[in-house]
């Protein structure tokens, strides 16, 4: 296949008929979840089931057909792995320059669209946290989280904070939980956005935790933001105000 030419196969869905770059783009990457999935594999997600992770809701059989549609017009490559069971999956060339795309369309997305509760999915709040880890600022060893949502109270997550990266699992792994962080949805999100911080929350009562005193304090200091947070309309103005509230 030519550089630059998106052959016609049997998944192809949306053909606009248009030499325009933006319509043949579309044609490809404006189907229900794609974005997403690129999205993912942009932040460091190479197994199916880490792909999936960070899109709770989709059927794994559409999972399976947009990643084959991905990789048979050169977005993505598929490795069989070496024991034989399951794949990793890689960005070509092609598919790391919609990295700059991406990065625009979140832009654009928290500059003007308004979030709603539907967008509150714990899940996926949940996988970004631990995507947004500083892992360098992390102790030595594995420091385990059960975090507890006010607002969905019947099930908990675990965070695996370590190096070389955080982890996200839906059911205890046996290990011993040193902290528990028990907030709710907004709050995680208002944080990752920069509409509050660690120190106002705990002041609110929004973010508890228990465990050590040594790793409740630390604890403020392994998360970053969003790197859209600078996006949201009147983001530094209001940065300005929070920071003198935390001095």
């Amino acid at each position: 296949m030519l550089p630059g030419v998106l052959a016609r196969d049997s998944g192809w869905v949306g053909d606009y008929g248009q030499f325009c770059p933006i319509a043949r783009s579309s044609e490809l990457l404006a189907e229900r979840w794609t974005p997403v999935i690129v999205r993912n594999l942009l932040n460091g997600c190479h197994t199916f089931n880490e792909i999936r992770q960070g899109a709770p809701g989709i059927p794994p059989a559409l999972l399976t057909q947009r990643l084959q549609l991905l990789e048979r017009h050169g977005i993505l490559t598929r490795n069989a792995k070496a024991s034989g069971r399951g794949a990793t999956y890689e960005l070509t060339e092609m598919g790391r320059a919609l990295g700059p795309v991406c990065d625009a369309l979140g832009q654009w997305g928290a500059r003007w669209l308004e979030m709603e509760p539907r967008h509150l999915e714990p899940a996926y709040i949940l996988w970004a946290t631990v995507k947004l880890v500083d892992v360098d600022a992390l102790p030595s060893g594995t420091t385990t989280v059960r975090v507890r949502l006010d607002d969905h109270p019947a099930k908990d997550y675990w965070m695996l904070l370590r190096r070389p990266q955080a982890e996200l699992c839906t059911r205890s792994v046996g290990l011993t939980e040193d902290l528990l962080c028990e907030t709710d949805s907004r709050t995680l999100v208002d944080l990752h956005l920069r509409r509050t911080t660690y120190p106002q929350a705990l002041r609110a009562g929004s973010l508890r935790l228990e465990g050590s005193p040594a790793l409740r304090r630390r604890f403020v200091h392994w998360f970053r933001t969003s790197p859209f947070a600078d996006y949201l309309p009147g983001a530094g103005a209001g940065l300005e105000t929070r920071q003198g509230a935390d001095s």
